[in-house]
């Protein structure tokens, strides 16, 4: 099994090289999370700008850059193509803020940071302390990189591809060309098939989890393992069996190699989706994350997300590897049901 496995470089490409190429692009592009900067134009003087501290503007450039004009019509201009995202004026002591409502997100960034400015302006103005004042800080560690998240997540899907795909092309294709019948005839037990199908799909699995986290921690993606993040080793053992059953399940229905790639594209892929593999599912609509509750990959991801990123450790690994045993066993059942040993 291992050498057949070895050889058919398609899937090994599709199996573990594809899913590493989304984690090296995606860590790539989503390696500065920072947010974007606004730009706004400035025609004339503005009281609030032009006399605001040096150490007030230096943070205040993190996030807006000002670029001066002289011509407010040309300026105007710039905004509805585009260019920039407002234009600030100063007249009869008010000041004026003209901004495009076509991208209602920029819009709304530059008036709060507006707003910040002149509140602030009219504080020190009035030479009054504020009555509040707020403090802000992210709940995780501040070195955590947008690779913390991303890991987990495609490192689920990989796994959730290698082990299903490969157990269903593997039964129809012995299906097809009775090497199942010649199995059953053969003096090898099915105890023996069985394990040396599982422990090449583990050792596949542990492949993906090594090349993925040597990957992810090389200095220019920056991943950090925090907590028991060796846990994420059973969690992938007991994710493969999870979805090796459904491999078995689909190469038990299907009948020809384009019925079950049909089928655990539609399975996989809209769970990878709704699982988070990709993107978060915070905004998902509600009926969609009751979906995604009975999905086994969702809990899988969660699972690693915890012990890669989050600290956690037996107490998050287990309930989810209890629960994807038992799916496992579940399905396996089913599979089993609908088996067959040649396509007649």
């Amino acid at each position: 099994m291992t050498v057949g496995l070895l050889r058919d470089r398609t899937a090994v490409f599709f199996m573990l090289i594809f899913p590493l190429m989304f984690l090296a692009l995606f860590g790539a592009l989503f390696q500065n999370d920072s947010a974007p900067r606004s730009t706004i134009v400035q025609v004339g003087d503005v009281e609030v700008l032009d006399e605001m501290p040096d150490e007030r503007f230096a943070t205040l450039s993190d996030a807006l850059t000002v670029e001066r004009a002289a011509d407010r019509d040309e300026a105007l201009e710039r905004v509805r193509d585009g260019e920039v995202d407002a234009v600030v004026w100063e007249a009869e002591g008010r000041v004026e803020l003209r901004f495009s409502a076509a991208d209602p997100a920029r819009a709304g960034t530059v008036q709060g940071l507006m707003q910040s400015v002149v509140q602030s302006a009219n504080l020190d103005a009035t030479g009054q302390p504020p009555a509040f004042e707020l403090a802000l800080g992210q709940v995780e560690d501040e070195s955590v990189k947008p690779i913390q998240y991303l890991t987990p997540g495609l490192l689920g899907w990989a796994v959730a591809m290698g082990a299903s795909f490969m157990s269903a092309f593997t039964l129809v294709q012995w299906r097809r060309r009775r090497i199942l019948r010649r199995l059953w005839l053969a003096p090898v037990g099915p105890g023996t098939v069985i394990s040396a199908r599982i422990g090449v799909s583990l050792a596949f699995a542990f492949a993906q989890v090594a090349i993925f986290l040597a990957v992810a921690t090389i200095p220019f993606y920056g991943l950090e393992l925090t907590g028991s993040w060796w846990l994420v080793l059973p969690l992938v053992a007991c994710g493969t069996l999870a979805f090796m059953s459904i491999g078995l399940l689909i190469g038990a229905w299907a009948k020809t190699d384009e019925a079950a790639n049909g089928a655990l594209q539609v399975v996989i892929m809209p769970m990878a989706f709704l699982s988070g593999s990709f993107f978060p599912t915070d905004d998902m609509p509600g009926w969609l994350g009751a979906v995604a509750d009975f999905l086994p990959l969702a809990h899988l991801n969660s699972a690693i997300s915890d012990v890669l990123s989050r600290g956690g450790g037996w107490g998050e690994a287990l309930p989810t590897m209890g629960g994807l045993l038992l799916f496992t066993a579940v399905v396996t059942a089913v599979a089993a049901r609908l088996f067959r040993w040649d396509s007649a």
